[in-house]
């Protein structure tokens, strides 16, 4: 019962074979054998980064003319996917650049491009996006860090907390009151005021650090508003969408090894004389596994070409998927540790890690209720003929 790689099952017309085999053969050579090291020690793999840009595996769809690769969202879809397939920490490095990136070459002037966008594309620079707080999480209109003006600039106060890559980033797009809006400023994290707080120890996805930022009266040139001031909660919807396809696509790769993993260890253990693939019991959770990844891959796919030609059903649709795949995933990843028995229960079974890399892509980018209620009410509005 293979489970095929992500070259064979893209529709006619608009794939990009080629993509999908050089990420299949990174994770095959450079990710897979590093894995288990990255989790067990939560090591950051910044020459895994090093090397993905030198590949072009960052800004996936940002413009060439502004240091990106100039590709389509299903693409990067179909990247996050795969290398995902190898390690989801790796995946999300990806999609964090992929957002930042995109705000940078959205929003950014040409300086602010040539400082950070260029050397982030390159790995020479990390980036973190520090939106959440402690009392703001899903409802960004909570957010209490404020940016005051000040004579030559802004002055920043307040805390960020679990932000991905602030234990290792050297700069951050902040999201921060000023006024009654909210604006977003470019940080770097090395100025004095700048504080990182805590490195948090993960159930998993261990190699992704995640932590705290607190800002103290930090001093800002006024070339660190990025775009317009007051537009910063519209800059960060406007990414959302884009960001929740690629928690799909990450989610998607989760899944696709859990069952790789438990399909191969269905067809080798033997018990009671035979292999155990061979029991209804195990074959059919493997078939209905199987029959939900690739529901969830051609709704990811549809998200993503509705993304690329801005259809306003982009968001909903990216919600949709978003929400299918992440859930599958947590089933998935079940059903493959029930499939090892109690060598899935492990540390160092692969179908432990996958359990437990799984866990929060129902969390992140919008808990699945919150995609619940972004897709309810975008059926409510259509019934209401609005």
């Amino acid at each position: 019962m293979p489970v095929p790689s992500t070259v064979d099952r893209s529709a006619a017309g608009d794939d990009q074979p080629a993509i999908r085999r050089m990420v299949a053969d990174f994770v095959a050579h450079r990710v897979a054998p590093q894995v288990a090291g990255l989790d067990s020690h939560s090591r950051f793999p910044g020459q895994l980064y090093r090397e993905m840009a030198g590949l072009n595996l960052f800004g996936i769809t940002v413009p060439e003319k502004h240091g990106g690769v100039g590709a389509r969202a299903l693409d990067y879809l179909h990247v996050m996917e795969g290398l995902s397939y190898g390690y989801a920490s790796v995946a999300d490095q990806c999609g964090l650049i992929e957002l930042v990136s995109t705000l940078l070459s959205g929003h950014g002037t040409d300086e602010q491009r040539e400082r950070y966008l260029a050397p982030l594309l390159r790995a020479d620079r990390l980036c973190a996006y520090a939106l959440t707080e402690p009392q703001a999480g899903s409802d960004l209109r909570g957010v209490a860090t404020r940016a005051t003006r000040t004579d030559d600039g802004w002055q920043l106060d307040g805390e960020k907390v679990f932000i991905h890559n602030a234990p290792v980033a050297s700069f951050a797009a902040v999201l921060a009151r000023t006024g009654e809006d909210m604006s977003v400023f470019l940080v770097d994290l090395d100025q004095p005021g700048v504080t990182r707080t805590y490195r948090e120890h993960k159930m998993g996805q261990r190699a992704s650090q995640v932590g705290g930022l607190r800002f103290d009266g930090v001093r800002l040139a006024g070339g660190a508003l990025l775009g317009e001031e007051g537009a910063g909660f519209r800059y960060m919807t406007g990414v959302l969408a884009k960001g929740r396809l690629g928690i799909a696509g990450l989610s998607l790769g989760i899944s696709r090894a859990a069952l790789t993993a438990a399909v191969e260890h269905a067809e080798a253990r033997v018990a009671f004389g035979r292999r155990i693939g061979a029991n209804q019991a195990v074959a059919f959770p493997l078939a209905d596994a199987y029959v939900e990844y690739r529901a969830g891959l051609l709704l990811a796919e549809d998200a993503a070409r509705l993304l690329d030609r801005g259809d306003p059903a982009a968001a909903t649709a990216c919600a949709m998927a978003k929400l299918y795949a992440s859930e599958a995933c947590q089933r998935h990843t079940s059903t493959a540790v029930q499939v090892f028995g109690g060598a899935g229960y492990i540390e160092g079974c692969v179908a432990e890690r996958l359990y437990r890399d799984a866990r929060i892509t129902t969390l992140y980018e919008g808990t699945s209720e919150i995609q619940r209620l972004i897709i309810s009410r975008s059926i409510v509005d259509a019934r209401g003929g609005r």
